[in-house]
């Protein structure tokens, strides 16, 4: 099973527009059963699912920046795996199911612990073949995951994929600081911030709430709020220890690295060199598409375009035990 190269519409250029319509055509959402993971910590986690067929492999979401099961690439990519009879699950990080979790934490750009637990359980199910693929946030956790565990990390799943992933978290909030783009920050400080405040009255002392309040950028809210959630000195600690961009070279499970030369989240300048990436990484570089975008197809568009490319990059590392269509 292969994609065709991904071509964008003549109807929709720029990197802006190719962002933002996918918000507007997602489509039905998938008939989700949910599931509700206690974490060891005593928090817990929900994940929404779609149930495949006996025998069929299973496929992991990390969902974006206050992404969920309900945003457009999860909608689309859930649909495809059920029309070909696998199981889906889409996984929520901390307080991001529509309830606030337990804990004063929340989950940040290399949770990668969260990660190795949800993934090891998933395993645990025991389908002939797990999946995981990231999306923006989640997918630089989920690299920082593979890299950590390296030749490891294949006894947990079989192959991986990442798309729109802010490699460099220093240069993608620098080129979300600025012009347009602020646009993207004031987009997510619409959520985070009162969800910051909402922490603050349940956790008192743990969030500077006047600093959380007067941010502008999402460096502002990850300086305030983020990183001494998480354990960070500041958001620049954070960005350091959180980027998956120069772990890459430990990566050994096949991975997909997908990514548009136009994304405005991350400057093309901050994607990694084809010779630097090891042999189990795939890296393409589409000209348009924009961030988690890639619409295609005439007016208003389609988004079955990466979902059908990160499915065939799946079924080219399933086993043969593995039952498909």
């Amino acid at each position: 099973m292969t994609a065709p190269r991904y071509i964008a519409p003549g109807w929709l250029p720029g990197s802006h527009a190719q962002t933002i319509w996918p918000l507007l055509i997602k489509g039905p959402l998938p008939r989700y059963r949910r599931e509700r993971w206690d974490t060891p910590d005593g928090d817990f986690i929900d994940l929404d699912w779609i149930d495949g067929k006996p025998g069929a492999p299973c496929l992991a979401l990390f969902h974006g920046l206050e992404g969920s099961s309900r945003s457009h690439y999860a909608r689309r990519l859930m649909h495809a795996a059920a029309g070909r009879g696998w199981h889906g699950v889409v996984v929520h990080f901390r307080g991001c199911s529509g309830e606030p979790n337990r804990l004063p934490r929340a989950y940040h750009s290399g949770d990668s612990q969260e990660i190795d637990w949800v993934l090891r359980r998933l395993r645990a199910r025991g389908d002939p073949a797990l999946f995981a693929a990231g999306i923006s946030l989640g997918g630089n956790a989920l690299l920082k995951w593979l890299a950590e565990q390296g030749r490891q990390a294949s006894a947990v799943i079989d192959a991986a994929a990442a798309v729109s992933a802010p490699l460099d978290l220093a240069a993608a909030n620098a080129a979300l600081s600025s012009g347009f783009n602020l646009i993207y920050a004031q987009h997510f400080l619409r959520t985070l911030i009162p969800a910051a405040m909402s922490k603050e009255r349940r956790f008192p002392g743990r969030i500077d709430i006047r600093r959380a309040r007067a941010a502008r950028t999402l460096r502002d809210f990850d300086d305030a709020v983020t990183a001494p959630l998480h354990g960070f000195a500041g958001a620049d600690d954070y960005y350091a220890r959180s980027s998956a961009g120069p772990l890459l070279g430990a990566l050994r499970v096949p991975t997909l690295l997908l990514h548009a030369a136009n994304d405005p989240f991350l400057p093309a300048a901050a994607l990694p060199r084809r010779d630097a990436l090891p042999s189990a990484v795939t890296f393409e570089v589409t000209r348009h598409g924009g961030h988690v975008g890639f619409v295609h197809g005439a007016l208003p568009g389609r988004l079955d375009w990466l979902p059908q490319r990160l499915l065939a990059h799946f079924a080219a590392h399933l086993p043969a035990s593995a039952c498909v269509r």
